[in-house]
């Protein structure tokens, strides 16, 4: 063979291998219509459901943090001592045995440590889950209002958020840390407080602590590189969204509600509603 047409060859390689290398990755998220119409507007039959007012408080995705403090009605109603339900600690470990949490969000969590065990990733704890305000005022009188919130102002006393650990080392260094940063927003998770976010949640870098938002909210975070606070006053902003993730289409509407109301839903289909903790609702639809 000419060694000009191996050269040829070589080179036509070596573009096709650098082409592949640098392609981004197929987002998981694809957000359509951004300024469609209303949910019920796109259905041809509707039912309304009464939404009372205190459903702003209640919800996965409740906004906690320094001015928006946890309401009673925002609490999670099945908090479990997880080293008494021995069903739900399969596949990791517990700090001690004093550690408590959602029993719904802790399913969950199972469900993503099971994932990375499959990837050989497989030294997970949890060193905090809900904590009291008697708890969570001791948590800040030692670690300061740069690590921590004043009792009542913090997601620990919800019930969705916990802190993650590694048997094998710190969060940012070990395998667990790194699966997570990766994964955790296809199982409902979100890193709460990211390196490069302090400015926005009032939290410094925690790679330990994430919290429970649910699908497809916590993919459209990860995709958009949202905090919980930026993806709350995005919905805001934008009113309503439709978007594609994990294959299931999905409508997600901001409502603004200052007292009891009526929202109109696609009759039959399959909907959550969560308050904001703030001004309003997000309803989502499962089409």
């Amino acid at each position: 063979m000419k060694t000009w047409v191996v050269w040829l060859v070589l080179l036509l390689l070596v573009g096709s291998l650098f082409a592949y290398q640098t392609r981004k990755p197929e987002s998981k998220v694809q957000i359509h219509r951004a300024d469609s119409t209303a949910t019920a507007e796109t259905d041809s039959s509707v039912q309304t459901i009464k939404v009372a007012k205190d459903q702003i408080y209640k919800g996965d995705l409740v906004l906690v943090n320094k001015d928006y403090p946890v309401h009673p009605e925002g609490m999670q109603t099945d908090i479990a001592e997880l080293a008494l339900h021995p069903e739900l600690t399969d596949g990791y470990g517990l700090l001690d045995n004093t550690i408590r949490l959602s029993e719904r969000v802790t399913k969950q969590f199972s469900a993503m440590v099971a994932a990375a065990g499959e990837d050989g990733v497989n030294h997970f704890l949890i060193s905090s889950g809900y904590r009291d305000n008697a708890e969570q005022e001791e948590m800040y009188e030692e670690k300061g209002a740069d690590y921590a919130l004043p009792a009542g102002f913090s997601e620990h006393n919800l019930g969705l958020s916990l802190d993650i650990g590694s048997s094998l080392g710190a969060m940012e260094r070990a395998p667990e840390g790194k699966w997570l940063t990766a994964h955790a927003w296809d199982y409902g998770f979100i890193l709460r407080y990211p390196k490069d976010k302090a400015a926005v949640t009032g939290i410094q870098f925690e790679p330990w602590h994430f919290r429970y938002v649910g699908l497809p909210h916590s993919q459209i975070m990860k995709e958009k590189n949202f905090t919980l606070e930026e993806y709350l006053s995005y919905l805001k902003e934008r009113k309503r969204i439709r978007v594609t993730a994990g294959g299931s289409e999905y409508d997600i509407s901001y409502i603004p509600v200052s007292g009891d109301a009526a929202i109109e839903v696609p009759e039959g289909s399959d909907y959550v509603l969560s308050g904001n903790n703030v001004d309003g609702i997000i309803l989502t639809v499962h089409r």
